[in-house]
């Protein structure tokens, strides 16, 4: 058995995140339905490559999730969400505020409709404040929350993430943490509730660190001052042959096992002064021995070395890589035609419970007939439905 075999959630959102926050509750046995737009597609889907008709950014970022398109400004198709929220306790979306709530789908209406009904809304900057209505993208909300401020090196511009910070870890991973803590508390009350997940407020919470050493002393931290982006040793080093290796040895023993690596008790005893001044130098004669040596050099000397010093892997070398292959972090999941595609693993391990990978993301309205047949809907909002062209 699936850890969430137990709910089904109605998917209203679009790109990425409320669509992984909605794959990471499929791939643990949520029957996730998304309700899309014909006229108006997920951008998702448009994006190549494509495996057939599908492209595989939505294969994967929608995979085990069934799929019926509706006009949400039909009345008749807000009668069949009607319907469906009856069995489908949980909502999520991702429309700016209030769209929902004019579309005659708001938290509010529903909920009467479905008193446990668990309602998720993940926007930019939440559902209140000045910026409630403001369009946003990830290094959008980054910046507001001041992530961006202390991010990157001296003197230079902020750098552009190589993932969706923003979207990923605070909106799609709060969401589900929202969602499953309103499952939570339903099971204590029976009562739902309405989760408000705005992605700068999570952002905002990932200064934990640096953060409240401001609020605490006033020290407000800058890029490149401090300890972990670039004030010290803890940092990225140039190999001969132009690539990188990660140097985070920062507890006294790790420390230990990389100066007497690189050049012994000498450079121990230049590393361990503290002042300022010191820690420069004993980072530009990292630099200088990481030079020496390629990548594939370094990873030989370091394999066997306890002192978290790692090579910068490009994204295929990643998925080969002993660690990823042995945790099982590429999985085969079914295309329509019964082929396979490699699609990135759930990440969660359980010992009782294991993720599972059904589909890919399907064709847009893929699910249309069954939907309908599975709710006996009566012939005459079926027949409206149909004729009417509410399902887009």
């Amino acid at each position: 058995m699936s850890a969430l075999n137990n709910l089904k959630v109605l998917d209203f959102s679009t790109l990425l995140p409320g669509p992984f926050a909605t794959m990471m509750l499929a791939d643990l046995g949520a029957d996730v339905l998304r309700i899309e737009s014909k006229t108006r597609p997920d951008m998702s889907r448009q994006l190549p490559p494509f495996l057939g008709e599908v492209s595989s950014k939505h294969a994967a970022l929608n995979r085990n999730k069934r799929s019926i398109t509706l006009d949400l400004k039909n009345q008749h198709a807000v009668q069949l969400v009607d319907a469906l929220v009856t069995e489908y306790d949980i909502l999520v979306e991702q429309f700016r505020p209030g769209v929902m709530d004019r579309l005659g789908l708001g938290y509010e209406r529903l909920s009467a409709i479905n008193p446990r009904l668990i309602y998720c809304a993940i926007t930019g900057y939440g559902q209140t404040g000045p910026y409630r209505d403001r369009a946003g993208h990830d290094n959008n909300y980054l910046s507001v929350a001041g992530v961006n401020g202390y991010s990157g090196r001296e003197g230079e511009r902020p750098p552009l993430m190589g993932t969706q910070v923003a979207d990923i870890a605070c909106g799609s991973l709060h969401g589900v943490v929202g969602v499953l803590a309103a499952v939570n508390q339903r099971h204590l009350t029976g009562e739902g509730q309405f989760v408000d997940i705005s992605m700068t407020d999570a952002a905002f919470s990932l200064n934990v660190m640096h953060g409240t050493d401001y609020l605490a002393a006033g020290l407000d931290p800058a890029p490149g001052k401090e300890m972990l982006n670039g004030g010290g040793f803890y940092d990225y080093y140039e190999t001969r042959d132009g690539r990188y290796m990660s140097v985070g040895s920062l507890e006294p023993q790790f420390f230990e096992r990389l100066c007497i690596t690189l050049g012994g008790e000498e450079l121990l005893s230049q590393g361990a002064k503290q002042d300022p001044a010191r820690q420069k130098a004993f980072k530009r004669t990292l630099e200088d021995i990481f030079r020496t040596k390629t990548l594939e050099e370094w990873r030989s000397i370091f394999r066997d070395k306890d002192a978290c010093v790692e090579p910068v892997l490009t994204f295929s070398e990643a998925c080969n890589h002993e660690q990823i292959k042995d945790r099982e972090m590429l999985a085969s999941v079914p295309l329509a035609d019964g082929s396979f595609v490699k699609q990135i693993a759930h990440p969660i391990k359980m010992s009782r419970s294991e993720p599972k990978y059904r589909y890919a993301g399907v064709k847009l309205g893929e699910h249309n007939v069954d939907i309908l047949d599975e709710m006996a809907v009566d012939s005459t909002l079926r027949d409206c439905l149909l004729s009417t062209r509410a399902m887009g």
